[in-house]
Order: structure tokens, then sequence, then C-alpha cells
């Protein structure tokens, strides 16, 4: 069969149509224009739409029915700039596709196999059976495609391998995967958490937030609009949000911004690592993350009490082992193929 993709990022979109008999990509764009992309296909019997947050009820891939989007509108506020957009999508593509399957695909589901040390706030009980507050972790159809391409190019079944995954994008996170299973990620409760992101803040002092509101510094709006949009890589710098730019600028605003950001997701990382007891590879996805060697080699290179090395090649050409022959923990880096592990799980879905 035939499977559209469909995966709204924070500021992006991304469409393919995916041939599961071989899982090869047959078109692909990057467009807001899903009407003319859906337009040029002659064929599509499954639609595969990634949704960020699946809130405490979507744990798996499923059906739109009636009561999957009640599910969805529920978790719309916890995910505010990925969830609307999702069910937009849904409204057009169902109209646009009338006769095909659409498979909801929720982000959080790979992240189900987080032990309870893991997902659990130390917050008041009385606030966490009420809410639910606990960590859900997010990008998790990225961390399943890392698990599945580093074990090939490892040579081992997923089920033996320990592995740190950063996927590092216009939202950033890390995971620590033992045997194949989720066991620690960095983003929780909403994809604001972890690691510093290009336009997110990532975590910071809660204190300091109270602070800001108590004292009527900044209204909750303008509080959440920061910490969104204008934080991060383009918050720190003010130049950009792309690593790209800021290594092309080298100025003492932009080395300082990138040397925050690896400092950052380094520390997300030696925290993961605490979830295994061993680490077999380190791997680095996501567009940051595949095609950002400067970032690698930082990152990498400042990670020696685990083990962890850089002096990694630079070729970006391939999916690859990058890290010198003899390295006491292999560095991958992988680009991230969302798309398969999202046409896998809705075609897997629908049978």
């Amino acid at each position: 069969m035939n499977v559209l993709t469909v995966n709204p990022g924070s500021g992006s979109l991304r469409v393919h149509l995916v041939r599961t008999e071989d899982y090869e990509v047959l078109d692909s764009a990057s467009t807001d224009d899903v009407a003319s992309f859906v337009d040029k296909q002659s064929s599509i019997s499954v639609v595969a739409h990634r949704l960020v947050h699946g809130g405490p009820d979507l744990v798996q891939p499923a059906e739109a029915t009636a009561s999957v989007r009640a599910k969805i509108a529920d978790a719309r506020s916890l995910a505010p700039e990925h969830v609307p957009k999702t069910e937009a999508l849904l409204d057009q593509l169902t109209e646009l596709l009338p006769d095909a399957k659409h498979v909801v695909c929720p982000d959080t589901a790979f992240h189900q196999t987080l032990p309870s040390v893991a997902r659990t706030y130390p917050l008041p009980g009385r606030w966490r059976s009420r809410w639910d507050l606990r960590r859900y972790g997010f990008h998790g159809w990225s961390f399943s495609w890392a698990t599945r391409r580093a074990a090939e190019l490892l040579h081992q079944p997923p089920r033996e391998l320990n592995l740190l995954i950063a996927h590092l994008s216009g939202g950033c996170s890390v995971c620590a995967v033992s045997h194949g299973r989720s066991v620690d990620t960095s983003m929780g409760f909403t994809p604001l958490e972890g690691a510093m992101m290009t336009k997110r803040s990532g975590s910071v002092d809660p204190g300091m937030l109270l602070w800001l509101l108590r004292e009527g510094k900044l209204t909750v709006e303008e509080l959440e609009d920061g910490l969104y949009h204008h934080s991060g890589l383009l918050g720190l710098s003010g130049i950009s949000d792309d690593t790209r730019d800021l290594v092309r600028d080298g100025s003492v605003e932009a080395r300082f911004a990138l040397a925050v950001f690896e400092h950052r997701v380094r520390r997300e990382l030696a925290a993961a690592a605490a979830s295994l007891d061993r680490i077999d590879a380190l791997v680095f996805t996501g567009d940051i993350g595949w095609d950002q060697p400067e970032t690698a080699e930082a990152v990498a290179g400042g990670l020696g009490a685990l083990g962890i090395a850089g002096g990694l090649s630079r070729t970006r050409d391939h999916d690859a082992v990058i890290s010198p022959p003899g390295a006491k923990v292999p560095v991958l880096t992988l680009r991230s193929r969302e798309e398969l592990e999202l046409a896998r799980a809705a075609a897997e879905a629908v049978r």
C-alpha cells in the first residue's frame, strides 16, 4: 500500500508518500499546500498523521475515529504549538481523501516503556492523580527509527543495544534506550522541558518563572510566547535560530549561544546515561544532529566522563559511524527518517 505521512513540526510541514512493500519514498515535499501534493498522487491507501502529544489516553497508533478525535482535542492544551496543526490537517485530508484510512500516530507512544521512576514528577499525589501530571517524552518516531537504524549499522539486534540518542532539530531532546526500549528522556509533560532548543528555552528554574508572574514582570501570555518563540539559540544570540547561520557568523554572541546549546545537550545526555548500565553507542539525529558536524564534535568531545570522545568525521553523505576506529564508544550520525516509522506504524495499525 501507499502511505501518505504528514509530519507537522512547530515551524514546518513535511509530507512523504511511502510504498510499504519496500519502504521506498515515492515523493516528498516541505510545503503548506498539502492539497497540491495530494492531487499529484495516483493512489493513497492510508494517511499517517504524526501527533506530537497523545495525552494520557492515546498510547499507540489508532484510526482517527470520533472517539480518537475527542482524545486529541483533550491533549490540545498540552502541546498548543503542535496539536491544533494536526487537527487542522486531519480535517483537510479527511475531506481530500475520504476513502483512505487516517491513522493518528502519537510521538509519545515510544516512551510508554518509561519506568515509573523516570516518568514520575515529585509533586503532591493529589495533583498527579487529578491531572495525570507525569513525563510523556516526545520525538518518539525519530528515536524509534534511530534505534532500528543504529542496530543495522552496529550489526546487532535492537534488543541487545543500549543507546544514547540526541535528536537535535527545531525541537531537541535526548533519549536513553535500553534493549530497544525507552527508559529515560529529556522532554516531559510538554515539549518545553529538557535541552535548549532553537527557539524554546528547555528547562529553566520554575521558581524564576513564578517570580516573573508573581511580581507582575510578565503576563502568562508573554511568558509562554517568550519560552516557546524567543528563547534558545535565537534568544541568546539575537542573530538566528539556525546553527548554520551562527557557525558562519562567528561573532562572540553566536559562539556563546552555540556553546550554551552544546553544554546543555551534554548535560541532558549525561543525565540520561544514568539510566543505562552501559553505553554501546551515542547517536546524533535530527536536522542539526545529522548536518552540523561542529555541534556533534563539541557535544561528543565534552563527554569524556562517559567514555565518549571527539575526533569525529565531518562527512555527512550517508548514515555512518563517525568516531575513529577503536573508539571506546562508537558515535553515529543518522538522517532522521520519521516518515518510514510513521508509514510502518500506520500500516500495522490498519492491518
